[in-house]
């Protein structure tokens, strides 16, 4: 059984290697799991699944793989707290809803009877409106409609009428084409990874301060060294204002997950294309404009560059002199995109925009076409594949 889940698994695209599936094995030696079921799976996805993405996978596998083998709750007043219930009515149900609860004897009835049935009840059943199966219109079950039910073993919902879900899973937003938020940005993020001893000594070092106490003939030497912090040097271009505004919450997302993962993180603004003033505040005020060519000696090579936009402009502003908006230009959004990619070799551009939508912005073919294919859309995959690119 333990080698079809692992099969199940890797053909759904999670790597599973040996070393886990040994993992599994002795943990479940241990008993780490018993005879729960439930158990098992958090075992299993803790010791089997590396990527948070793959969460939603595995929940899929897992159903498939063990479905019909989960034990059938002997106790469902212990299987389904009935205190869960009572308060779930209190809060979501209508008095329309709670009056039809109480059309079957209330709640006290509706568990009793669930206990009779299951006890009773010896094998599948289809259709009907008593026994716990599917297709019928039995308080108990799945993919059937009963007002104010218990919906068993189905993967969701259909009529929005069942009390109790049993089979939700938790994690779809983390598959790959996922719009993100700011903990699964931050899980793409740590890619971009190269940590480096910085600042103060402040941090024990344990290895050092044990060799050291030993050779002291056991008195206590303590050796501290500085923090490790991620080295990596990440100089942030946001496009703000103008269509950027239905992406403003997404874009605020990923500069709260750049803050939290790299100390090395300079952000500056501009609208629609660089030209020859960036801006440190998202008013772009003149006082806060800051020469671009100042940006680019100051933020030498070793920085990784991450521009973010749409990308969706008027030609004119991209190709001509002068068509810009904040500011007049004297030379043309191109050439200045052209200068700042050229002056950083490790940079790409995220775009939140649907990649399948790319191809109606003339702007935005150009400047996909300028920055030699990195640009990548802003989900889980789009960013990881972009981190990846900054990292090679």
């Amino acid at each position: 059984m333990f080698n079809s889940l692992i099969e199940h698994l890797r053909g759904a695209g999670i790597g599973v290697s040996i070393t886990e599936y040994l993992a599994l094995l002795g943990a479940m030696k241990a008993n780490v799991a018993e005879y729960s079921v439930d158990d098992f799976y958090y075992l299993a996805r803790a010791t089997l699944v590396k990527d948070e993405r793959h969460l939603d996978r595995f929940d899929r596998v897992f159903a498939e793989v063990f479905r019909g083998l989960e034990k059938t709750p002997g106790d469902p007043a212990q299987a389904i707290p009935e205190e869960w219930l009572r308060l779930l009515a209190e809060k979501t149900l209508t008095d329309e809803e709670k009056a039809q609860i109480e059309a079957l004897g209330g709640f006290d009835k509706l568990m009793e009877t669930l206990r009779q049935r299951l006890a009773e009840q010896k094998g599948r059943h289809e259709g009907g409106s008593k026994w716990i199966g599917t297709a019928g219109t039995s308080p108990f079950g799945a993919n059937g409609y009963n007002p104010k039910g218990v919906r068993i073993g189905q993967e969701k919902g259909r009529n929005r009428s069942a009390v109790k879900v049993w089979d939700q899973r938790s994690f779809k937003n983390l598959a790959g084409d996922a719009e993100l938020g700011v903990r699964n940005m931050k899980v793409a993020l740590r890619r971009l990874r190269k940590f480096a001893r910085e600042g103060a000594a402040e941090e024990l070092d344990l290895s050092d301060t044990i060799r050291s106490t030993a050779r002291n003939a056991g008195y206590l030497d303590l050796k501290m060294v500085p923090e490790r912090h991620n080295a990596v040097k990440i100089l942030l271009l946001l496009d703000i204002g103008g269509s950027m505004d239905d992406h403003i919450a997404l874009s605020e997302q990923l500069f709260t997950a750049a803050g939290g993962e790299f100390k090395h993180l300079v952000h500056l603004y501009f609208h629609n294309c660089p030209y020859e003033s960036l801006y440190k505040d998202a008013r772009m005020r003149g006082q806060d404009a800051i020469s671009t060519n100042d940006v680019l000696n100051k933020y030498d090579h070793t920085w990784k560059l991450i521009l973010v936009g749409d990308a969706a402009m008027s030609p004119y502003e991209l190709l001509q002199a002068g068509g810009g908006i904040s500011s007049w230009n004297t030379e043309s959004g191109q050439t200045w995109l052209s200068r700042i990619i050229k002056a950083y070799p490790k940079s790409v551009w995220l775009n939140p925009v649907a990649e399948k939508h790319w191809d109606f912005a003339q702007t935005t073919r150009i400047i996909r076409e300028m920055m030699e294919d990195r640009m990548f859309g802003l989900t889980l995959e789009g960013l990881d594949a972009a981190m990846r690119r900054l990292m090679h």
